[in-house]
């Protein structure tokens, strides 16, 4: 390592589950040093401290990068978030390893051209871990729910009403008489629907007790449609809505907007990058269903 070096310090950190590289330069693109550590919270402080005064340094927004993030920022480093999608051309290069990866990391911060993704501070990690927990224990429960729906059809069982998990459907299934093999199988497959639906409300009544105060989640549900689940999913995910000076800010971080290339005399727009009534129903119906869902989101979206 170049120990000469007085200058401001930029660091490029490429993170796995267990061990992470770390290459430094100068503001000028030269390499100081290469270095190897085991994913560890001192190992990583220790290493900020022979950085200089406030290094510049960049990691991506990849598995389990909260840790690390916090870790720089409590040592005195001026943290940077690598977005995934703006970096994923590292993997077509025709060499590719980990210490070219946080090279460019590196490069790319020094030069300007990082595309950054936004630190969301402790409370709002927390607020989205218990969110999105809940959204997939949902997306849990309805695949056991498919699984009685799957029995029900291999055993020709005709279910007459919408929802075979509501009153009705719960007296069908506990009327129901299928051979032993089948009917074990639907009365597991109740028990795990009911142990998730447990789960489903706890995480629920968690996040809206976090939220009871933000004026964010009471303000959005006076929006047509808007409940506590979708309210919380909207804190969450945004975050600081203030970090957007524009609603159209907000749509383009939403995928609402549409991709624009141009070169010379050509212009090619592409898909919106994401998809999420009356809105939809009108626009939909003269332009079609994927156009109408889209505008529908974003005036959900930009509403004051």
């Amino acid at each position: 390592m170049n120990t000469d070096y007085d200058g401001r310090q930029v660091v490029g950190i490429d993170l796995h589950r267990r061990r992470t590289v770390i290459v430094q330069q100068t503001e000028a693109g030269d390499r100081l040093g290469v270095t190897r550590i085991d994913n560890d919270r001192f190992a990583l402080a220790e290493q900020v401290a022979g950085w200089g005064e406030s290094p510049q340094v960049v990691l991506e927004a990849t598995y389990g990068w909260y840790w690390a993030a916090d870790v720089l920022a409590e040592a005195g480093a001026q943290v940077h978030l690598a977005h995934p999608l703006g970096v994923k051309g590292f993997a077509h290069r025709r060499v590719k390893n980990d210490v070219r990866d946080a090279s460019d990391l590196a490069d790319l911060l020094r030069m300007g051209r990082l595309p950054e993704a936004w630190i969301a501070p402790p409370a709002t990690r927390e607020l989205r871990e218990l969110v999105r927990h809940r959204a997939k224990l949902v997306a849990a429960r309805s695949g056991l729910k498919a699984g009685v729906h799957g029995v029900l059809a291999k055993c020709g069982v005709s279910v007459p009403m919408s929802d075979l998990f509501g009153v009705a459907g719960q007296q069908l299934l506990a009327e129901l008489r299928l051979p032993d093999v089948y009917a074990g199988r639907i009365a597991s497959l109740r028990r795990l629907i009911d142990a998730f639906g447990f789960e489903i409300d706890l995480y629920a009544k968690m996040t809206s007790a976090r939220l009871a105060t933000h004026p964010g989640y009471v303000a959005v549900q006076a929006i047509d449609g808007v409940g506590p689940i979708l309210a919380a999913l909207f804190v969450a995910e945004i975050g600081d809505v203030h970090r957007f000076t524009r609603p159209e800010q907000l749509c383009s971080w939403a995928g609402l907007t549409p991709r624009h290339r141009e070169s010379d005399t050509k212009i090619r727009r592409g898909r919106i990058t994401k998809q999420i009534a009356a809105t939809r129903a009108r626009i939909g119906g003269n332009r079609g269903a994927n156009i109408g869902k889209v505008a529908a989101a974003r005036k959900l979206l930009t509403r004051g």
